[in-house]
């Protein structure tokens, strides 16, 4: 027995919060998401849903709950992920769930175990509401590192459209950034540290690239803005070159991050910087460079007048008597995944603060917000 009501969006959070699911990509030999998958398997199993256990990759499972009986095609789908960011910087024992003020702390009360049980609740109350379509609840691991339990659960589930609860202080989010990673190598040629008329410095000749990037970083944040996203950005992110002090280093390697909004493409970002690196390279002598990565990962954004979007800021006016903000992000989310698989996808989350800090809360009045406006948006949407 649970020393907590599972049925109350603040309890079943403390419940959330006292179960460790640090990621294990992000922090070596962390517990991962096991144990909270089979706690939040069991809590759906119990109330009726259909439970499938996503774990292509052994030791990473997603859990993937569906409401039983539907006699219409509605679907929605509401995702959250069950893995968090580290506890060892927390202050404290940030697997204690403390309320105290009004606020639930622990690591990932925020981001993203109040939106999460909020989900959870939802679905439960909108079942025992009676809706006539289906409403799944997808609560994915590896959100913190590289996003394969959204990934994983895509290739198997689908709905008309979704809800990601990532904090978004009770804000509706319609748009967020996107990114491409690329790998930058410099080429330049070993010798001896006494042979300048041979070696060609390769860390040297990447200042001209950084010098470059900076500039780059500079012209992209002049840009026209684009709504709740302002601008583009770009940064190097990890610089690695040399390999003892009385030698020429052959080869220095960037990794460059480019953050991108919608409109914006992979191949479009990637002929920008060939077009700057060929500049470098026709007014620096010995410049040598390849271009690779090209991970990338798409912008959100969705219409404000989608049939989703006006539903919760229908129902969020009745709860609060206040009308949704809407909001940008510019951090990026599994909202983008879902929206890119035909599912229309926007975020409405918890309001506290503290997002892989030290000290980590939610607001309980947010996390019975976001469980009642879910309520009645996927009872609506069902019917």
């Amino acid at each position: 027995m649970s020393k907590y009501n599972l049925d109350n969006p603040v309890e079943l959070l403390c419940a959330l919060t006292e179960i460790n699911s640090v990621n294990s990509t992000l922090v070596p030999g962390a517990l991962g998401e096991s144990e909270i998958a089979t706690f939040i398997g069991n809590w759906f199993t119990e109330r009726g849903f259909d439970v499938t256990r996503l774990e292509g990759t052994p030791g990473r499972p997603s859990i993937v709950a569906c409401s039983q009986g539907a006699t219409t095609s509605k679907k929605i789908m509401l995702n959250g992920h069950i893995d968090t960011v580290t506890v060892a910087s927390y202050e404290g024992n940030g697997n204690t769930a403390i309320r105290k003020d009004g606020n639930v702390y622990g690591r990932g009360t925020f981001d993203m175990k109040g939106g999460l049980a909020g989900q959870m609740i939802a679905a439960h109350r909108a079942v025992q509401r009676g809706i006539t379509g289906q409403v799944i609840v997808a609560a994915v691991s590896d959100e913190e590192h590289g996003n394969i339990g959204t990934e994983e659960v895509l290739k198997h589930f689908t709905a008309d459209v979704g809800v990601v609860a990532e904090p978004t202080m009770l804000g509706l989010t319609v748009a967020h950034k996107g990114f491409v990673w690329f790998d930058l190598t410099i080429n330049g040629l070993a010798a001896h540290g006494s042979r300048h008329d041979l070696g060609i410095d390769a860390i040297s000749k990447a200042g001209y690239a950084l010098v470059a990037l900076d500039k780059y970083a500079a012209e992209l944040t002049s840009r026209p803005h684009v709504k709740y996203l302002e601008t583009p950005s770009v940064h190097a992110s990890i610089i690695k070159g040399g390999e003892e002090l009385s030698s020429y280093p052959a080869k220095c390697t960037i990794a460059i991050e480019r953050r991108t909004v919608p409109g914006e493409t992979p191949e479009g970002v990637r002929a920008e910087l060939v077009a700057i690196l060929d500049a470098v390279a026709a007014t620096t002598k010995d410049f040598f460079y390849e271009l690779g990565g090209g991970f990338t990962r798409a912008p959100l954004q969705v219409s404000e007048d989608h049939e989703i979007v006006r539903l919760i800021q229908s129902h969020f006016q009745n709860h609060t008597g206040t009308p949704a903000v809407f909001r940008g992000e510019w951090y990026w989310t599994d909202a983008a995944l879902m929206n890119d698989a035909g599912i229309t996808t926007v975020l409405f989350g918890v309001d506290g603060e503290g997002a892989h800090a030290a000290t980590e809360w939610a607001t309980e009045s947010s996390v019975h917000i976001v469980a009642d406006v879910l309520t009645d948006v996927v009872v609506e949407w069902c019917n």
